[in-house]
């Protein structure tokens, strides 16, 4: 046969079919990605420093993240194993990049930033490009996640892996391929090492599985992969359990009033005729994670307080998601453009005094650099130190220079030696012997109204003052009181580096938190 008769027959065989590329992300993704990250990154930048202040939790983790991985792990044993795997990783940052002000808080805007990001994907691939667009620069703009993007603390890392933990759920039930659950898993675990009570957002995301009736593979599949996540989590859970006494500090909810309001704005959202994209509602998505993990933490405070707002950071992805979507939901309403500008305008000027507010000391709780900075400044060289709350020590090591020429009259051992945050001191007794040995002692104290610690220490260290000494000047800080107390036999004493009279020390730092 010649090669003319053979080419039709070869001419009409079936070619074997070219595999579909897939297809590239367009430019709404890349835009609803970018946006939102470049946002909380400047965001995050803005006044990041805080005039060089840092509260007692920064100063925790600047203190033990200073420390080498044995010491960290040989601390946690002894208090704050739930921490353990944050300090480390910051450990590493400090090692990389110095251990600054700037260090200590970049990894959490970055993380910020990344969560932020992934809120836009999540809301575009429930809802739409803009919704997503909006979710994203929504959760930015939240003035609780412009605070702890500027916190050397770990709850940012946490709520960026949930974050995306989410968007893996999200993937896993439309696509159902055994890696897209690795991917799940490998992303929650790390979010409940980082912090237990991260485990509460798989409880959230069994509910929206549940509520939108997926098919019964997919549950099981996300059950396997919960309970791997749990079996990893559980040997943490047990150990810390016997640390608990490090958070007898929460007598009550703490900031409650925040997830309440944004809990009821998502819920009303919600009821709004939001866009479907896929299997999963966003709203039988958001809803759960904004509302779940604070109403089961509030549950558990009925047998021990422990709702504090921080721990569920991570429910702002619900809001935002909820809000882009009533947005772009509102937006398409809308007529004419102008309404949707001007209400744009108004919250965004609304939002500009609490977003200069968070920059500055006095928007956290307390002040350990002005703590730090009144010990100084009360003090002269000999004068004797006493913490009336050994939580104290931790935030003036930060600065060793503010208490260099003192003497911690309660001191055994030192926080580092001792592998604790706060030290080992002396037996009540013994306080009290050395207390007496000194003319001048500058006394770290509670606020007025705090509940003082009940130890042999705390209470020898109350009645000696009581006694033999007489309170000469007290400045206050935001979070502590510094007090100059002065021998009963001594001589009132010249003016110290901070103040002429007790008059002139009183309030000599000012309320800076």
């Amino acid at each position: 046969m010649s090669v003319d008769q053979r080419a039709p027959a070869a001419a009409g065989a079936v070619s074997p079919p070219v595999p579909a590329r897939r297809r590239s992300p367009g430019p709404a993704t890349a835009v609803v990605v970018t946006a939102p990250l470049a946002l909380t990154i400047v965001l995050g930048l803005w006044g990041i420093r805080r005039e060089n202040t840092l509260w007692g939790d920064e100063a925790v983790t600047y203190q033990l993240a200073h420390r080498d991985l044995s010491q960290i792990w040989r601390t946690a044993q002894h208090i704050d194993l739930v921490h353990a795997l944050y300090y480390a990783v910051m450990h590493e940052v400090f090692g990389l990049f110095g251990g600054g002000l700037l260090a200590l808080r970049l990894p959490s805007v970055l993380a910020t930033a990344v969560a932020a990001s992934g809120i836009g994907l999540l809301g575009l691939r429930l809802a739409g490009p803009r919704a997503g667009l909006l979710a994203g620069l929504v959760f930015a703009l939240l003035p609780q996640v412009q605070k702890y993007a500027q916190e050397g603390r770990s709850y940012a890392m946490v709520c960026a892996l949930v974050t995306w933990a989410t968007y893996a759920l999200v993937i896993s039930v439309s696509d159902r391929a055994r890696r897209r659950w690795a991917v799940y898993g490998c992303l929650m675990l790390p979010a409940c090492l980082l912090h237990e009570f991260a485990v509460l957002a798989l409880v959230a995301h069994g509910v929206t599985l549940v509520v939108s009736r997926v098919p019964r593979a997919v549950l099981k599949a996300w059950s396997a992969t919960a309970a791997g996540v749990v079996a990893g989590l559980l040997p943490l859970a047990i150990v810390s359990a016997g640390q608990s006494a490090q958070v007898s500090w929460i007598d009550g909810p703490v900031r409650l009033p925040y997830l309440l309001v944004v809990a009821v704005v998502g819920v009303a959202c919600a009821r709004a005729p939001l866009r479907v994209r896929g299997p999963l509602r966003l709203s039988a998505l958001a809803v759960p994670i904004l509302v779940l993990p604070g109403l089961l933490l509030l549950i558990a405070s009925l047998v021990k307080p422990l709702f504090v707002d921080r721990y569920v950071f991570y429910s702002n992805i619900g809001i935002a998601l909820l809000l882009g979507a009533w947005i772009d939901h509102f937006h398409r309403r809308q007529r004419s453009p102008r309404t949707t500008w001007i209400a744009a305008v108004a919250v965004l000027a609304a939002l500009v005094p609490p977003s200069l507010a968070l920059r500055t000391p006095q928007s956290r709780s307390n002040n350990a650099t002005a703590l730090g900075a009144a010990v100084r400044t009360q003090g002269r060289p000999g004068d004797g130190l006493l913490y009336l709350s050994v939580q104290y020590r931790s935030w003036t090591t930060t600065h060793p220079e503010d208490t260099r020429l003192l003497t911690d009259l309660a001191l055994a051992q030192d926080p580092v030696s001792s592998n604790t945050h706060t030290g080992v001191e002396l037996p009540a007794q013994a306080i009290a012997a050395r207390m007496l040995q000194f003319d001048r002692i500058i006394a770290v104290r509670l606020p007025a109204g705090a509940h003082p610690p009940t130890t042999p220490q705390e209470k020898a260290k109350t009645r000696t003052l009581r006694r033999h000494f007489r309170e000469y000047g007290t400045t206050h800080v935001n979070g502590a009181r510094v007090t100059v107390y002065v021998r009963d036999h001594a001589p009132c004493p010249k003016a110290g580096l901070g103040s002429d009279s007790p008059g002139a020390s009183d309030g000599a730092v000012g309320d800076r938190g």
